[in-house]
């Protein structure tokens, strides 16, 4: 789980909120982590391996959109690996933990242990944030045809450089001048939570809007083809933007908790005394929160993988090719039967067995079909006379 008390709790003087959370039901808090961040990895590592009786293909170049979806569930992979390893430590050794709470001691690896594995997770969903950004921007920039597999480059920089920077930042301003006077009110705390839900709330205000205009330009770029809008291509524009909202839904599901969470412990530190009966409710809906987020935050890996690809099956296939890339393989499969995430299903929608020779159509298609890449619609009429699809 990933919150930015877990930060504060590695300040012996931490304040009576934090304390409240951290100290109720640990071994449970511990548990509700280790197995939702264990069922979260596994599924999404099954999700992104090969499957069995696909006929996949081999692309050119990778795009964009795909790496930015596979940097996103390696994000998380990591993240949810950080949570298990954090979680058993302190269900296997509370001692060791224990050791935070004094304020006078020598042993300083307890504080690094607490220190080390909450920046890990924070920095790495960060960075999951930051990357499902610049997969909103991309998507933007490619119907527009201004991206390309080079605008990678740019995206690692502003992600990781970002990620990094308000990582290093938030907690520096935390233990600042030491761990042993963190904490000492909310002069300290505000910044750090500031730069960790500062990418959180940019996907949540600053995505949708940028969803809303691809949407929009896709509309506009499916009727400048031929100055017509089928039904095909309106159910294709439809496609995508389900699965923009499908992205969207997942992110507000395994987060919105957290910022509920975050307003009720801050309302509870504003609190002359946090134990007071009026404010039992307001303890109580804390605490449901916080486990909530427990179960909700590792399982975005997951969750995400559905809303990229949808369910690709049990069938792994281990001996896959070594060069083969699964999640922009085309799949030949029967319809109703589970495949591997293609990039080009989708073109069936827009080329009906006709041939599109110019360079503008062409384009078109590509832009199309990298936005829509990763998708598997129910349907599974690809059209082999798409240019795109002789391309490959």
């Amino acid at each position: 789980m990933a919150s930015p008390r877990l930060e504060t709790y590695c300040c012996p003087n931490r304040d009576a909120a934090t304390q409240l959370v951290m100290n109720f039901q640990p071994e449970v808090f511990c548990g509700v982590c280790i197995g939702s961040a264990s069922v979260s990895l596994l599924l999404t590592i099954l999700q992104l391996l090969p499957k069995k009786g696909q006929s996949p293909r081999k692309m050119p170049k990778a795009s964009s959109s795909s790496t930015i979806l596979l940097l996103i569930s390696i994000c998380d992979i990591l993240g949810g690996l950080g949570i298990i390893f954090r979680s058993s430590i302190w269900l296997g050794f509370p001692g060791f933990i224990a050791n935070i709470s004094v304020v006078n001691r020598t042993d300083v690896w307890p504080s690094a242990f607490c220190v080390g594995s909450a920046m890990w997770i924070q920095l790495l969903y960060s960075a999951g944030f930051w990357w499902l950004f610049c997969y909103a921007v991309d998507s933007y920039l490619v119907v527009r045809r201004s991206a390309g597999l080079s605008t990678i480059v740019l995206y690692h920089m502003m992600t990781w450089g970002l990620a990094v920077m308000l990582c290093v930042e938030g907690i520096a301003l935390l233990y600042y001048p030491s761990l042993s006077s963190c904490e000492n009110g909310l002069v300290h705390a505000i910044p750090h939570y500031i730069t960790t839900y500062a990418p959180l709330l940019l996907v949540l205000v600053i995505n949708p809007i940028l969803f809303r205009r691809t949407v929009s330009a896709v509309a506009s770029l499916l009727k400048g083809r031929q100055g017509i809008y089928t039904e095909n291509e309106r159910r294709l524009g439809t496609e995508i933007q389900i699965r923009f909202f499908k992205i969207m839904l997942v992110f507000i599901i395994c987060w919105s908790s957290n910022i509920i969470n975050e307003g009720l412990l801050f309302y509870l530190e504003t609190q002359p005394d946090i134990n007071e009966m009026p404010l039992k409710n307001i303890r109580s809906a804390a605490l449901i929160t916080w486990i909530i987020m427990a179960v909700l935050n590792p399982m975005q890996g997951f969750l995400f993988t559905l809303a990229f690809y949808g369910w690709t099956g049990w069938r792994v296939d281990l001996k896959s090719r070594k060069r083969e890339i699964p999640w922009e393989s085309l799949s030949s499969s029967a319809a109703g039967e589970n495949a591997y995430p293609s990039p080009v299903n989708y073109q069936s929608n827009i080329h009906d067995s006709k041939k599109i020779s110019t360079t503008d159509s062409q384009q078109t298609d590509e832009a199309i079909s990298m936005l829509s890449e990763g998708n598997t619609s129910g349907d599974d009429r690809i059209t082999r006379s798409s240019p795109i699809y002789q391309g490959w």
